[in-house]
């Protein structure tokens, strides 16, 4: 006895008679103003609510001991259910959700577990109620019905279970922790849950129930905690075990399909319930094959024995078909006869048009509906390929080759149809569940997985069965989305696993390289997709083919992949830009950000945005142009089947108001620029049917703009010597942008103005090698910016009502060119200053952030970095912030403070003393306890801040560090920074400090030979060196002992012996590491190593002959001479990360020898007595043999280099 499901609309008709009464229309007729409180007047109750009232009333007047208890109650409950409150019809219904638990609570009491028949009615008002009410349940109230509920369960007969079990469904729904008592009841080994949903259980609908109630448990509202693991475990087995269990040979194939459902959303409440961890074995593998064979369910033609495991492995798993029906697969995979097969005459009549007759049922949830005609276009597109030995039909999706005659009666259709529907919710349900496994499981994990869902080419035979046979060929729109979005899940960051694929090389014959198999991987998802673009006229289909090829664009390896594909899906794209829906237009667009982001600047990319409009679009056309092509149709004689001349697609493409660059040639047009700079400024000629009528001058919708401004975001950012030319259009479209109201394009257009900036500064920048010539010029730059800032990105700063904006805006200010900057106008220079000081004192921290940023980058301005006033403006500012609460803006504000400290080291050594007088103590004093402060703050803050203290520790003069009020500030710095080396921070954060030190160490005035912390700083160094797992922070700390240039720098004998075991230690243990990707700078290190240990022998003394003597006569001396053989002779590269020599030059091989003979004869000179005296002589004898080494072999080498060029002169 299911509870009734009718949906009728009593707020609209009750017993035949209209609620409203009839309404002359005419103008003359009275305004509409509201009823009377008797009616549906703003304070009245509707029809639902007083129902309701009423019999909340009469129960809660009901008791026990009543002679008619029976029948008041049954009149209730039906009462109760003839009622509709569903909201969706009549949103009037206001009833409160404690009232509604009130009445249940009484209900229950009343109601004896003996009355089977009261007790199915309560449960369907429980279900009835709830369901439709969405009601919210006090603890007490789901205590009490999950009481009664598991006691009907115990006490009612096996009938009446099908309704109980759905009330208890909708009871816990969402509730499962707040269960837990019950749970064991419920879950446990013989809970009544396991019992029906077990697949021996013979009443299929008693197992759906059953289910649904566990699936309901399962579910995770936001904000509740999950479900215990240990009976997630469970129904999660429950579930497993009914997807790989077969159909009873008795059961109606509808049943089953329901049964099949409900398991499926179980699991996916399951594993979407809080981490999952799959167990060990093959449980995994299990899971995605039930869910693989799923996906199939009811598709016709696939007849296969499907294995009951999947293995991670590198090849597809095909399936093999099965030996009972093998005959009958080929037969269904024929198209029905009166098809048109490619490349043959159709003898049927042809389908109407779309419009012109009603759809069938297969295609009614498709949307617009092509002419016969179009089924010949995929396959004219693709005669490339037509020779694969592939049925005819398997090019072209099955969906589109039904036969317009119905085979089954009336009867039988309808039965067929509603089986039909059924097993496409399997297949849906399956890919969903599919999608949270995808998302559940680890990345790693899942690529061994990837052949079973993503097809390689096929080679021979019938092709596998993968995601790729769903999107082409499943007759539902839904599943193919479902599809579609299961593979953009699978290709989501993928891009570290598709690294590997290449298929530049020549193919091998012996075997085929797993770089290979995924190169022919991507190839293949390129085909099948193009294939499905061409085929899908499902806009929301489309929109998600679109999408997943977007994915694919942004993870695969294009630069190590043969061209043609990028070109390929460039030229097939393009003409979708016009199409009818808007999603559609914003997913081609997100594709073509993807394809300009990529590997940017890829050559492939280089050429097709410099190709000429009509190359890429003559003569193109999809089987959608009908519905593509709205933004021009005048002169266009058949929308459906004539391709767009180029000439009428330039007016679409092309802005002809917008002035261009001088100079600028029609060569260099970018046709993707234009287009978007079109779509951004330019209104639409016409409007989608979707989006009404409006003016000719309606603007494209914003999220089709804002997608546009984000292309052109991608394309200056990545293709920065083709748009520079477009200097102007970018300006004044930015420009535009910022000048409207809608806050969301502002922002797009401050963007845009910010990756231009940039990109105009990476051309400037010394490294990048960018010829003059090539440049943007600077008086273009400068017109670029002063005009910029005349217009309305100054109001964007100053807009507080939008502080994202501001921000936007601040960040936009910081990308100004130096060199620019100076030459903008004073005022124009002392309003960007001014306004960015004022805006740190905002109290909103985005705003406060990009402000205390741009001061940051400011500073480093050659123009600003040596005014007095600026910079002590500018450390206030930041000083300020370093006190703030959020940590976005102390992080940044520390980044800024070293960023101010670099200029004061810069400054230190251009201008001089001068500036370091100029600048003053109390402000130098303050900046040291600032840092000194966020040096002790979480690592995003800390590793700027000992950035900084190294940098003001090095920038103190010797009168200011002899002062009281600086000597204690300036221990607790030094404490900080050996307090940071030794701690677990971050490795960035040690490697900042140990460069910190570093950069102090090369103050002269720092009192490294008598202060007490000094002995500290030495140890912290020595203890990371030879301990730290991190390479790159043993580099940094090596070189920071290299950096005292006099030995009384070291201390006394045993701090300098100890300082030089350490480094020979290090050097021993320079290729100890368990971790791959520490091994790659072991060389590196041992560069750096070998230089600090030269550089304690150049500033030995006498004291130190004897333990330096010792170390090198011992074995531990063999190792020492054998590594700097090979740093003397320049073996192994110091990489990025090593060290230069002290003095920051690179030596060549017979300089770093020179230097070596500089030690020994300085080290002969030095007078030394008794014990000493045999150390220096130790110490002379092993300079002097490895000199004696490296000047032989520096010589055979020679030698031979010579011999082998007179010898290829001599050829």
């Amino acid at each position: 006895m299911a509870a009734q499901s009718g949906l009728s609309h009593p707020a609209l008709v009750r017993g035949g008679v209209s609620v409203f009464p009839p309404v002359p229309l005419s103008a003359e007729a009275a305004p509409f103003t509201p009823m009377e409180p008797s009616g549906w007047g703003p304070g009245s109750q509707s029809e639902a609510e007083k129902l309701f009232s009423n019999c909340a009333i009469k129960l809660r007047a009901l008791r026990a001991d009543s002679v008619q208890l029976k029948e008041e109650l049954n009149l209730l409950f039906d009462q109760l259910l003839s009622e509709n409150y569903n909201r969706t019809f009549e949103p009037a219904v206001n009833i409160r959700p404690e009232d509604v638990c009130s009445l249940l609570k009484h209900a229950s009491c009343l109601v004896p577990l003996t009355q089977e028949h009261l007790v199915i009615k309560l449960c369907q008002v429980v279900h009835h109620l709830l369901n439709q009410l969405k009601v919210i349940m006090y603890e007490h109230t789901l205590d009490v019905l999950v009481n009664y509920t598991a006691g009907a369960l115990k006490v009612c007969s096996t009938w009446t279970h099908t309704d109980v079990l759905l009330a208890l469904s909708t009871v816990v729904y969402g509730n499962g922790p707040q269960c837990h008592q019950h749970l064991s009841d419920l879950l446990g080994e013989e809970g009544f849950l396991l019992q029906y949903s077990s697949p021996s259980q013979s009443n299929m609908e008693l197992r759906r129930v059953a289910l649904t109630c566990m699936a309901n448990i399962c579910l995770r509202i936001p904000g509740q905690p999950p479900l215990d693991d240990q009976y997630r475990s469970v129904c999660f087995q429950a579930f497993l075990k009914t997807l790989q269990s077969t159909k009873p040979p008795d059961t109606d194939e509808l049943f089953y399909c329901m049964v099949i459902q409900a398991a499926l959303k179980g699991l996916q409440c399951c594993l979407s319930g809080g981490k999952w961890k799959f167990g060990g074995g093959e449980e995994l593998g299990s899971v995605l094959a039930a869910l693989k064979r799923l996906m199939f369910q009811g598709a016709p033609g696939v007849i296969v024995e499907w294995p009951a495991v999947l293995y991670p492995a590198p090849l597809p798993q095909y399936e093999s078909l099965s030996a009972a029906k093998t005959a009958e697969s080929p037969k269904s995979l024929e198209p029905p006869k009166d098809v048109a097969v490619p490349g043959k005459a159709s003898g049927s009549k042809k389908r109407k048009s779309k419009g012109k007759g009603k759809k069938t049922k297969t295609e009614e949830s498709r949307g617009d509906e092509r002419e016969e005609g179009d089924a010949e276009t995929v396959p004219a597109l693709l005669k490339g390929r037509a020779e694969e030995k592939q049925p005819a039909s398997f090019l072209y999706p099955s969906w589109k080759l039904n036969s317009s005659d119905s085979e089954f009666s009336d009867l039988e259709g309808n039965a067929q149809s509603k089986l039909r529907v059924n097993h496409g919710r399997v297949r849906q349900g399956a890919l969903h569940c599919l999608l949270v496994v995808v998302k559940a499981v680890e990345k790693r994990t899942l690529y061994g997985y990837w052949s079973s869902f993503i097809p390689d080419s096929p080679i021979g035979g019938s092709p596998p069965l993968t995601l790729v046979t769903i999107i082409l060929k499943d007759l539902s729109p839904k599943v193919r989305l479902c599809a579609l979005q299961v593979l953009s899940a699978m290709l989501d960051s993928s891009r570290q696993f598709l690294a590997v694929a290449e298929d530049t090389a020549s193919p091998r014959t012996s075997y085929t390289p797993f770089s290979f198999t995924l190169a022919t991987a991507i190839r293949e998802l390129h085909r099948t997709l193009s294939l499905a673009l061409l085929a899908e006229t499902s806009p929301q289909t489309l929109t998600q083919v679109i999408k997943c090829l977007a994915y694919l664009v942004a993870n695969a390896p294009y630069h190590r992949l043969r061209p043609g594909l990028l070109t390929q899906l460039w030229k097939q794209i393009r003409p979708y830009v016009r199409h009818r829906d808007v999603n559609v237009r914003v997913s081609v667009l997100t594709l073509y950000g993807a394809l300009v982001t990529t590997q940017a600047p890829l050559p492939e990319v280089q050429l097709l945005l410099q190709q000429p409009d009509h190359s890429s679009s003559m003569g193109v056309f999809t089987p959608q142009d009908s519905g593509l092509s709205w933004r021009q149709r005048d002169g266009v004689s058949s929308p459906s089947r004539t391709p767009v001349k180029h000439s009428q697609r330039s007016s679409s493409t092309h802005s002809p108001h917008i002035p261009h660059t001088p100079g600028e040639e029609d060569s260099r047009r970018l046709w993707l620029l234009q287009l978007c700079v079109t779509l951004v400024t330019q209104p639409r000629e016409d409007q989608s049917d979707s989006e009404g009528v409006g003016g000719g001058a309606a603007l494209e919708p914003p999220p089709v703009r804002l997608e546009a401004l984000q292309v052109l975001s991608h394309l200056v950012r990545g293709y920065f010597p083709l748009t520079q030319h477009y200097l102007c259009e970018i300006g004044q479209v930015s420009a535009r942008c910022l000048g409207e109201t809608d806050t969301s394009i502002q922002l797009h257009g401050a963007k845009l103005l910010e990756e231009f900036g940039s990109g105009i500064i990476q051309q400037y920048r010394a490294e990048n090698n960018v010829p003059e010539s090539s440049r943007v010029p600077i008086s273009q730059v400068v017109q670029f910016w002063s005009e910029v800032l005349s217009g309305p990105l100054n109001r964007a700063l100053q807009n507080e009502q939008h502080p994202t904006l501001q921000a936007s805006a601040c960040d936009t200010l910081s990308s100004i060119l130096p060199q620019a900057f100076a030459q903008l106008p004073d005022k124009t220079q002392l309003m960007c200053i001014t306004v960015l000081l004022g805006l740190t004192y905002i109290e909103n921290y985005l705003v406060k952030t990009a402000a205390v940023r741009a001061l940051g980058i400011y500073v480093l301005f050659p123009c600003l970095r040596e005014d007095v006033m600026f910079v002590a403006d500018t450390a206030n500012t930041i000083l300020a912030a370093l006190d703030d609460r959020s940590t976005n803006v102390r992080a940044k504000a520390a980044w800024s403070l070293g960023n101010l400290t670099d200029t004061l080291i810069v400054n230190m050594e251009s201008v001089g003393v001068d500036f370091q007088e100029e600048l003053s103590d109390m402000l130098l004093l303050k900046m040291l306890q600032a840092a000194t402060r966020a040096a002790a703050d979480k690592d995003r803050v800390k590793s700027n801040a000992v950035r900084a203290l190294g940098n003001l520790l090095h920038f103190l003069r010797q009168s200011q560090m002899t002062r009281p009020a600086f000597q204690q500030p300036l221990e607790d710095a030094v404490r900080a920074l050996v307090k940071t080396v030794q701690s677990e921070a971050t490795m960035k954060v040690r490697w900042n400090a140990c460069y910190a030190l570093g950069n102090a160490f090369r103050n002269p005035a720092l009192p490294l030979d008598s202060a007490a912390w000094s002995h500290e700083a030495f140890s912290a160094l020595c203890h990371v060196v030879t301990s730290c797992k991190n390479f790159k922070v043993r580099i940094k700390s090596a070189a920071a002992l290299a950096v005292p240039a006099h030995r009384g720098c070291y201390g006394d004998t045993e701090r300098f012996t100890r300082v030089w075991c350490s480094l020979a230690t290090a050097l021993e243990n320079s290729e100890d590491t368990n971790d791959f990707l520490e091994y790659r700078y072991s060389a590196s290190l041992r560069h750096t190593l070998s230089q600090a240990l030269l550089h304690l022998l150049s500033v030995s003394q006498s004291q130190d002959m004897l333990g330096l003597g010792t170390s090198l006569a011992s074995e531990e001396g063999t190792g020492i001479r054998e590594h700097l053989m090979k740093y003397l002779r320049a073996e192994e590269g110091g990489g990025e990360e090593a060290e230069k020599d002290i003095r920051g030059e690179s030596l060549h091989p017979r300089e770093r020898i020179g230097s070596v003979e500089q030690i020994l004869i300085r080290i002969k000179g030095l007078k030394v007595e008794g014990e000493e005296e045999r150390g220096k002589e130790m110490v002379s004898h092993f300079l002097e043999d490895l000199i004696k080494i490296c000047e032989e072999t520096w010589e055979n080498t020679q030698t031979n280099r010579e011999v082998t060029e007179s010898k290829a002169d001599h050829v």
